[in-house]
């Protein structure tokens, strides 16, 4: 377990965002936030909406990193002690990582090697962090089986992640409706 980990998760529009950007800013160290969406090749004028409001509601002065991909090479250029590095969200990362614009269009039936070596770099990089960092997601597997094979690998892989990450944190809370739930810590 990682001494100072958080894990916020929770549904769309839950304020798992909003929680873990007080969370940051009430710790009082000084912040860099890991974003993941690949905001300049989105082309999508309704996401890039919601990167704006994110943006706006973050402090000026917290240092960003934009991972896309790399988000454990991020998390060790950021991570040191008496910092905080807020990561948003791991949603977005492994959807960057199943559906790069190499493979966007093949039907992927199992999770690629490529995509399994950025998981054992990540968990490594969350298990040897010295400062505190907080990590978003989103809890996509209370609904029924998808019905697609792309999308049951999305899912499965997403809840494999998230209890990986919940495992290994201090601390984890899911988020319903703008309320916090505490799940771990």
């Amino acid at each position: 377990m990682t001494p100072d980990l958080t894990f916020i998760l929770g549904g769309a529009r839950s304020g798992k965002s909003a929680r873990a950007e007080r969370l940051a800013a009430d710790s009082g160290l000084p912040v860099t936030y890991i974003a993941t969406a690949p905001i300049k090749h989105l082309g999508d004028a309704e996401f890039a909406e919601r990167v704006r409001h994110h943006r706006e509601r973050r402090p000026a002065h917290w240092s960003l990193i934009e991972a896309p991909l790399d988000l454990a090479g991020a998390l060790r250029e950021a991570d040191r002690a008496g910092h905080c590095v807020l990561i948003d969200c791991l949603t977005l990362w492994l959807a960057n990582l199943l559906f790069t614009s190499a493979s966007a269009s093949e039907e992927i039936a199992v999770l690629p090697d490529s995509a399994r070596e950025a998981f054992a770099q990540f968990d490594a990089a969350l298990a040897s962090v010295r400062g505190k960092v907080i990590v978003v997601s989103n809890e996509i597997g209370l609904g029924v089986v998808p019905l697609g094979s792309v999308t049951r690998l999305y899912v499965d892989e997403l809840g494999r992640l998230n209890q990986r990450v919940a495992a290994a944190s201090a601390h984890a809370t899911l988020m319903v409706a703008g309320l916090p739930l505490a799940l771990k810590g």
